[in-house]
């Protein structure tokens, strides 16, 4: 099957998706909800869509195209408020995170949809460990090419979004001592982690042809890279954010990677080379491991600084872009928690501290994201 013609569209148009955890309001655990979920929701109007995901656990909400983070908020405020009236009605709690803390991965169940049976024929129990959540965060690009150089730019700001939405410290009842341990479940599929560094749409498309030649490949859905391109939207797609535990900080994080492309476009920063991915694994293991606390490797320089620190960098460069497209708002957001080294994996282990339970943890993340303060 040919490589899909690229779809231009409007420049930084948003859409962001969320993968989200549905849990029993008695124990708290994962409950297969999926089917009466979306039963439910479809009979509210709403912007975006809701859609199964690949155990009955888990559901995905999504945004219409919109242009600010603002507008990104606003669209998923009214999804977050259905959602937990559907919830209430079904006894069940919706909560953001990257993995829900004391799931048992056997005990789930796939979803009964003929992609989903597919890629468990053939991804055997890393389908079912596949009940992990994150956001994606689509970017609209002007061309495919323009697609492509964003893509590369983008990679090396992959520390910085792992860290800002890390929301994955628990893995069947035990602290694993990463801020995102999500990722790793991802890195378990034969197609996942970086792009090839290609910069020109007819090197992309010779590319998929050699891989569609060797039968593992029959489309971009089977690609489970941290970004690739979404020829059909006319977008680039970042999937390496935990699902945070709020819409806020959903948008938040989507303000944040509109203002870098914006930043890309106007000054055109550097050139994308394949030297930038010899250190791209180990940042991506220090973001994972560490949060905020991370050490990031500059791939120009060489040079080692803390990742807080460059993030806090890169803030004070694409403030002019933040400030036309008005996320401002949602750069300070992040700028205070980067500040005081915080994000939602800190949360989750300060409740488990607090509480000692993580079933009470899961309670209380599903109140945070109902928005109760």
């Amino acid at each position: 099957m040919p490589l899909e013609a690229f779809h231009r569209s409007a420049p930084l148009t948003l859409g962001v998706e969320l993968e989200l955890q549905l849990v029993n309001t008695h124990d708290y655990d994962l409950a297969p909800y999926a089917e009466d979920m979306l039963r439910l929701m479809h009979r509210t109007p709403l912007p975006g869509s809701v859609v199964p995901e690949m155990t009955s656990s888990m559901i995905e909400i999504s945004t219409d195209i919109c242009h600010s983070a603002a507008e990104v908020l606003s669209q998923l405020s009214p999804i977050r408020d259905a959602l937990v009236k559907s919830a209430d009605k079904l006894n069940i709690a919706v909560i953001g995170g990257g993995t829900h803390p004391f799931q048992l991965w056997h005990q789930q169940r796939i979803y009964d949809k003929p992609r989903f049976q597919e890629l468990s024929a053939l991804y055997g129990y890393l389908s079912k460990q596949f009940t992990i959540f994150g956001q994606h965060v689509h970017i609209g690009c002007p061309g495919p090419d323009e697609a492509l150089l964003m893509l590369h730019r983008m990679s090396r700001y992959i520390p910085h979004c792992i860290a800002l939405s890390a929301s994955s410290p628990y893995v069947q009842g035990q602290d694993t001592a990463f801020d995102s341990a999500r990722l790793n479940s991802v890195f378990a599929f034969p197609l996942s982690g970086r792009a090839p560094c290609l910069l020109t749409w007819q090197e992309f498309e010779q590319y998929f042809d050699k891989m569609t030649a060797t039968g593992v490949v029959k489309s971009m859905k089977d690609f489970y890279w941290d970004i690739r391109p979404k020829p059909e939207f006319g977008t680039i797609e970042i999937r390496v954010f935990d699902t945070p535990l709020t819409i806020e900080r959903a948008a938040a994080l989507a303000g944040y990677v509109q203002s870098l492309a914006a930043w890309f476009i106007d000054t055109q920063p550097f050139t994308p080379q394949e030297d930038d991915y010899l250190v791209y694994t180990y940042n991506r293991f220090q973001a994972c491991r560490f949060g905020l606390d991370a050490v990031y490797v500059d791939p120009a320089t060489g040079g080692h600084l803390p990742l807080a620190e460059h993030i806090l960098q890169t803030m004070d460069l694409i403030a002019p872009q933040a400030e036309r497209l008005g996320a401002m708002p949602a750069l300070q957001m992040l700028r205070t928690d980067i500040q005081r080294r915080h994000n939602d994996a800190r949360w989750l282990r300060e409740r488990q501290q607090d509480e000692q339970l993580l079933a009470e943890v899961v309670r209380q993340a599903g109140l945070r994201f109902r928005g109760s303060p």
